[in-house]
């Protein structure tokens, strides 16, 4: 059998949306599924109630009926605007966009501390905010205090949209 993540993301997929994350909580009971447009026409093109209405509707039928899969709620939203960014394709879609990207591994650095009394440090630095500058060979290039960092997508642990009002 399809694990949950694959039937959600097929059958959202089928509506015209993309699954772009979801979370299972109190022990399996709730279902929050967050969706978006799958061809937005840009940054500010984003699901309203009536999409997620819809694919509310679809999926409690889908997997009651199709699945006998148990829960006893099931939340569907739009990301929001500091939404989770997982896929290489969310990288290239926001673009230029501030994000913040918490690594599993640090990057290492070599740089000149005040508290060192001016000397060379090795720092390390695993949390991030900054803008996305696109994605080059699998890593993200993202522009921090006017550095910026290549960050290999697969050291990224969680990172989401980080706007500025």
């Amino acid at each position: 059998m399809q694990d949950l993540h694959t039937l959600i993301e097929n059958s959202v997929t089928q509506l015209g949306y993309a699954l772009v994350d979801l979370e299972i909580s109190n022990r399996g009971k709730v279902l929050r599924v967050f969706i978006d447009k799958q061809n937005p026409v840009d940054v500010k093109d984003s699901v309203n109630i009536d999409d997620c209405v819809l694919v509310s509707n679809q999926l409690g039928n889908f997997l009651a009926v199709e699945h006998e899969i148990e829960y006893d709620r099931m939340e569907v939203s739009s990301p929001g605007m500091d939404r989770v960014i997982k896929k290489e394709s969310d990288f290239i879609r926001f673009n230029g966009e501030r994000a913040t990207v918490k690594l599993h591994v640090p990057i290492i650095e070599i740089g000149i501390s005040a508290k060192a009394g001016g000397k060379e440090e090795q720092v390390t630095k695993k949390n991030f905010v900054g803008f996305i500058r696109g994605v080059e060979d699998g890593n993200l290039l993202l522009e921090c205090d006017g550095k910026t960092y290549k960050i290999a997508l697969t050291n990224i642990d969680k990172s989401r949209l980080n706007p500025v009002f």
